[in-house]
């Protein structure tokens, strides 16, 4: 764990695609990516499943590593044992500061229990449904219904004074817009600084832009300022003073920026 900003340095990720929700994927991913850097991403199923048909573009898309598990007797998977093996020989090796479990089957709570006591972090993700029991094995246990509620949160509205009417009178009335009438590109970036606001504001309500920089080169490692046109992440936050506040703090011969989303 880096003791200076407290996020985890290696952290893994283990998804049992048996036991959670292929349209929560991305957002399980922004989730956690606020903790550390996620450097190992593997989703287990029987992909020749019917139910799981729909799993490879997005696990392509996301760079998560699909490993097959067959389904030796009907009605039965080896998904589990499987996880809980990797996880061990993950563990084994020492490298790694944290392990996220995304999955709401209780079974993995001998799993959890076991990481914690050889000094893991632990962060379990699933649905409200989830035994307690695996919750509470958990250090921190994300519920994918809040997921969803807060992603549709993150559009934040803009308001923009009406240009002058024919008529030569102005329409002070302020019009409203909301991220999805910004490119597709840039509006993503909008949503991750918006995240990223969220995950580690400090007492008066503002982030470091450093950190939201890190933040979303760890989601979006292809993440270049230049590729929308601004040389700088400050530059970028700047020239949307609808959307944000920032201000400017000396320190030493540097200068730290922080802003809040308005």
């Amino acid at each position: 764990m880096n003791t200076e900003t407290g996020e985890f340095q290696k952290m893994v990720v283990l998804i049992d695609a048996d036991n959670t929700q292929l349209t929560k994927l991305e957002a399980v991913l922004h989730e956690v990516s606020a903790y550390g850097r996620i450097v190992v991403k593997k989703a287990y199923g029987n992909w020749k499943k019917r139910l799981l048909a729909k799993w490879e573009d997005e696990i392509k898309r996301l760079a998560i590593k699909a490993e097959q598990q067959f389904d030796y007797v009907a009605g039965k998977n080896t998904t589990d044992i499987a996880i809980v093996i990797d996880a061990m020989d993950l563990l084994n090796t020492e490298m790694y500061d944290a392990f996220v479990i995304v999955s709401s089957d209780s079974d993995f709570t001998p799993l959890a229990v076991r990481l914690k006591e050889s000094g893991i972090y632990v962060i379990g993700v699933g649905e409200k449904k989830t035994p307690e029991a695996f919750c509470s094995a958990c250090d921190d246990f994300i519920y994918l219904e809040y997921l969803d509620s807060s992603e549709n949160d993150r559009k934040p509205q803009i308001q923009k004074e009406k240009k002058s009417t024919k008529s030569g009178k102005r329409n002070d009335e302020p019009v409203k817009f909301h991220l999805e009438y910004f490119d597709a590109d840039i509006a993503e970036i909008h949503n991750l600084v918006r995240i990223a606001y969220e995950k580690f504001q400090d007492d008066d309500g503002f982030t470091p832009l450093t950190a939201a920089g890190n933040y979303i080169k760890r989601v979006k490692p292809e993440f270049n300022t230049k590729t929308y046109g601004f040389s700088k992440l400050s530059d970028m936050i700047k020239a949307f003073p609808e959307l944000y506040e920032m201000k400017r703090y000396s320190s030493g011969n540097s200068s730290i920026f922080v802003y809040r989303c308005r």
